[in-house]
């Protein structure tokens, strides 16, 4: 009986981790297209990862220093 109850709360697990997975690359693929990020810049990092490389997304202002207070 046990071990039928560790084979259900497996099963359950992985379909909840399946569909929180799916969630995510469809909220990916969304805000890619509405223009909300673009990810293809993020991508480059790796490739140009020099410390003179120029800042893939610059903050407001208003954020900017929220961090140092």
């Amino acid at each position: 009986m046990r071990e039928e109850w560790r084979i259900i709360a497996y099963v359950v697990t992985s379909g909840i981790l399946v569909v929180m997975l799916y969630g995510y690359i469809l909220y990916l693929y969304r805000s890619e297209k509405s223009g909300k990020r673009d990810y293809e810049k993020y991508g480059k990092l790796a490739l140009d990862d020099e410390i003179d490389s120029p800042v893939i997304e610059d903050k407001p202002a208003s954020e900017r220093y929220k961090d140092e207070k």
